[in-house]
This record gives C-alpha cells, sequence and structure tokens, in this order.
C-alpha cells in the first residue's frame, strides 16, 4: 500500500508535490474529493467553517466552557477538524477485527490475580496511585468478589506508523480501560463532515463517512450488566467529577439508557462516602436506592482521590453491584500490564488455546521495554538515551498530557538511571505517522491549516456473568487529530480534535 497520507498532503497542497508513481491513484482520489485546492483558499474555508460550527452546535458535538465547567448556561463546540481525514480502509478494519480479542484480553488479565500482582511488583513500590488501586484490590479479594456480573467497556487506541517502505501499519498506542470518553460526541460527528462535503457539491464522498453510534453500544453494554444483575427498580449510578466540561459526551449514554426505561444517577465520590451504603448481602444503596451498576468517569487520575475518595472506591469495590471497571480491570489497563503482554510466549500464557487471537493482538503492538531494575531496564534506558528520538517514556497514568519526549525524557531518565522510581514507568517506541494537511476548528481561534497527525480508537463492550462470556463486540470509533507539535494529549487535554475517518 502507497504511503497514503503523504499523498494526500501533496494533493491538499501543504508539502511540495512529487512525481512518486506509487502515489498516483492516491492523488486521484485526493483529486476526485479535491480538498487540495480548498485548503488553500482562504476565503472559502472561513466561510465553510462557519457552517460547520453551525452544523456541530445543531448536532450537539459540545463543551462546557473552561470558565463555567459546572454549568451548561453556557457552552461552546467541541474542537473539530474542517475534513475528515484518509484513514486506510485496511488498517480501519484490522483495528476493528482485533477488537474482540483486546476485550478477551483484558477481561482474562483481570481475572488473573497472580499475573496481576507479578507483572505491578516492582510499580507498587514505586507509584503511589498504583498501589492504592491494588491495595483495594488485595481487600477485595480477601474479602471475596461480592460481584458476579462483569462489565467491560473499553477503548483501544493506535497510530499508523510509516513503515520503511513508506506503508502505513497499525500499532497500539494503549488500552483505556477506565472513563473511555468520547463515545457520545463521536456520534455526532459524522453529520458535520457530510454536511461540509454536502455544502461542496460533494455528495458521493459525503456518502463514504461511516455511519458511527459508540454511544448506543456503550450503552447496550451497561443495560444488559443492569438487566443480569436482576433487580427492576435498582438504578445505574455515574461516578461524575463537579466540573465536568465533557458532560453532553456522557449524557449522550445516559440519554440511551433511559430510552430503555434504566435510570441513571450522577454522583461524586463524596456523595458516596457520605450517603452510599452497603447492606448485610453487600447490596450498594444510593440515597436509599438500590444500585445494579456503577459506571466511573472519575477516578482515574491521582487527582481525582481524597481521602475521603478512596474509601468511597473501597465501598463501591466491596458491593455486588457491577462496576465498570472493577478494581481489577482498572489495573489490566495500566501501562505496566501493556509492557509486560508484549513479552515473548506472555499472550499465549494469558490467552491458553488461542493462536488466531495472539497473532492478531500481536500484530499490533509497538515496541515496548521494562525499566525494573536490573539489566533490561539498564539497556533500555542506554538506548533511550543515545536515541531519544525513537522512544516515549510513560508513567502509570491515564488523561494525557504525562508523557516525556525528546531531551525532557533524556534528562528524566538521567534522574532515573539509579533510583528504583524508574520501575513506575516503562519506554515505549515512538510511533511515527505520515503527516498530513487539515483544518481544525477550536472555539475562540481562527480556524488554520496545519501538519497533523490522527489517532484512531475502537471502542469494546463485553459482559461476563461468572465465567460465561455472554457479551463481545465492538461498537464504534474515535478518531482524533492534532497537530504535529503537541506530542501528547488527547481532546479532553485540550490538544487533539474531533474528526472522522475518510476511509481509502
Amino acid at each position: 500500500m502507497a504511503s497514503i497520507t503523504k499523498c494526500w498532503s501533496e494533493v491538499v497542497g501543504v508539502v511540495p508535490k512529487t512525481d512518486n508513481s506509487k502515489c498516483k491513484a492516491w492523488k486521484q482520489i485526493g483529486m476526485a474529493t479535491g480538498w487540495g485546492s480548498l485548503l488553500q483558499d482562504e476565503q472559502q474555508l472561513e466561510e465553510l467553517a462557519r457552517q460547520a460550527v453551525d452544523r456541530a452546535l445543531a448536532e450537539g458535538v459540545l463543551l462546557r466552557t473552561s470558565q463555567e465547567p459546572s454549568s451548561s448556561d453556557v457552552v461552546s463546540y467541541a474542537p473539530f477538524t474542517l475534513f475528515p481525514s484518509l484513514v486506510p480502509s485496511a488498517l480501519l478494519e484490522q483495528a476493528y477485527a482485533v477488537q474482540m480479542d483486546f476485550n478477551l484480553l483484558v477481561d482474562a488479565v483481570s481475572q488473573n490475580a497472580a499475573f496481576l500482582e507479578q507483572t505491578l511488583s516492582s510499580t507498587i513500590k514505586r507509584d503511589n496511585f498504583t498501589a492504592r488501586l491494588f491495595d483495594i484490590h488485595k481487600q477485595v479479594l480477601k474479602e471475596g468478589i461480592a460481584q458476579t456480573v462483569f462489565l467491560g467497556l473499553n477503548r483501544s487506541d493506535y497510530m499508523f506508523q510509516r513503515n520503511a517502505d513508506g506503508s502505513p501499519a497499525l500499532k497500539q498506542i494503549e488500552i483505556n480501560t477506565i472513563s473511555a470518553s468520547f463515545g457520545g460526541l463521536a456520534s455526532r460527528t459524522p453529520a458535520v463532515h457530510r454536511h461540509v462535503l454536502n455544502v461542496l457539491s460533494k455528495t458521493r464522498e459525503a456518502a463514504k463517512i461511516l455511519s458511527n453510534n459508540p454511544s448506543k453500544g456503550l450503552a447496550l453494554g451497561i443495560a444488559k450488566a443492569w438487566e443480569l444483575y436482576g433487580s427492576a427498580n435498582a438504578l445505574v449510578l455515574l461516578i461524575a467529577q463537579e466540573k465536568e466540561r465533557n458532560i453532553f459526551d456522557q449524557r449522550a449514554i445516559e440519554n440511551e439508557l433511559l430510552a430503555r426505561n434504566i435510570h441513571v444517577i450522577r454522583r461524586r465520590f463524596e456523595d458516596v462516602s457520605e450517603k452510599g451504603s452497603l447492606d448485610q448481602d453487600r447490596r450498594l444503596f444510593m440515597d436509599g436506592q438500590e444500585v445494579a451498576v456503577v459506571y466511573f468517569r472519575d477516578g482515574y487520575m491521582p487527582s481525582h482521590y481524597s481521602l475521603q475518595n478512596w474509601e468511597a472506591r473501597l465501598l463501591l469495590e466491596r458491593s455486588c453491584a457491577v462496576k465498570c471497571p472493577d478494581i481489577a480491570t482498572q489495573l489490566a489497563g495500566t501501562k505496566k500490564v501493556q509492557q509486560e503482554l508484549s513479552r515473548v510466549g506472555m499472550l499465549e500464557h494469558v490467552l491458553p488455546g488461542q493462536p488466531e487471537a495472539v497473532a492478531r493482538l500481536r500484530a499490533t503492538f509497538a515496541g515496548l521495554y521494562s525499566l525494573d531494575m536490573g539489566e533490561e531496564g539498564d539497556q533500555a534506558i542506554t538506548e533511550a538515551i543515545a536515541a531519544p528520538s525513537h522512544f516515549v517514556l510513560k508513567p502509570q497514568r491515564e488523561g494525557g498530557g504525562n508523557n516525556l519526549y525528546g531531551e525532557e525524557m533524556v534528562q528524566a531518565l538521567k534522574g532515573l538511571k539509579d533510583s528504583e522510581e524508574r520501575a513506575s514507568y516503562i519506554l515505549m517506541e515512538k510511533i511515527e505517522p505520515e503527516p498530513f494537511g487539515n483544518c481544525l476548528l477550536r472555539s475562540g481561534s481562527p480556524a488554520r491549516v496545519v501538519q497533523c497527525i490522527s489517532e484512531l480508537g475502537i471502542f469494546g463492550v463485553y459482559v461476563r456473568q461468572g465465567k460465561t462470556l455472554v457479551m463481545n463486540k465492538h461498537v464504534g470509533h474515535l478518531l482524533r487529530t492534532k497537530a504535529i507539535e503537541h506530542a501528547d494529549g488527547g481532546v479532553a487535554a485540550g490538544v487533539a480534535v474531533l474528526d472522522n475517518p475518510y476511509p481509502v
């Protein structure tokens, strides 16, 4: 496959044209979609941007403002690209095809207490946040797990690595097992990009934008778990942050559940601490109402926890309510587990007798390296300091904006080299996608054409009752795009913008 995204950049006139014969087919696609001249016509871009923003507001592609994150009185549109970005169909299909394998993998790891303990043993000595999560995990195991239904709503994120021959390859960045966001807003953006293309009389191209409704699929998983819990009057408890700009994304899932006559209440950890309780059967009650499912949209960063919040989390974990995720599944999503699973033979150990699934999973792995004390960790540090442009240093954190690159990474590694604290990080091969041109729309900023890279996420849902998997599916995608000068961070972190794949 030719270097698609590069050819597209040439089509849109952002990099100098070459007469590479490999690109000609893609140039023809590009000419047919005709983005090129559009990205150079400032007046037309401004008019298109105005239309696109109005359509985004009409479709509900919304965020609360940073000035008023607790109120919906004033809202703005969530940042997005003016045009959909090219994604190779084969890689999109591959990402969808492997998602059910990732669901199985996360579920298997969450049930393997010995693997989690062994894998995280060095990390929990140095990373206080992971240690606190692991303490709750141990307490729950000691008391005996009360919940019998397990629900996973995850999102596996990828970039398109540029191979030496110019072809793109799908490489996993991470898997998010807690508070995997933007399933709601991603359901609303296809209509915006179709509108832009229809305004340009590109109806054929508009029809190529894939329909996408992750919020419906995520709600389906919650609804199944609620049903299996088996109490018709029980509620879904959504653990929310007080200041939540991304509330409309969450409301999309709440609304899907309400359409099924399943009621959702939003509460903070502090509310659980004050008004949550367990009965003698460890059923969870909130304000006197039984809770069937606890859906976390909070609790994935150290700053989300006070002492009171940790106590609330333990109370929730001890209950027989279905947690999404339960503490073991949150631990299964750590960077250290991701790195350990990439070791030779480890996938076979965790998923025995499933060679096809193992092959599909392994094909998406980038290079991952342990920084535990010892020869292996020493060698990884030496290699990263010698070639910093090829590596990323990752702590055990979610939420974007935590990774270290380049000179910053080198200085951190030099400081960590002789310290056991290095075990709280992993090293990862840096994915190098081919940049392309697009126009980013952000409230309060002028529309600007920049060189971009994209990250593709696939949403997965699984439900297990006891040892029986009753649901395992992929339920949609999320494409996020950012200017190449931003190394790290997603939409919520204010760096990336929402996008749609244009399959080629």
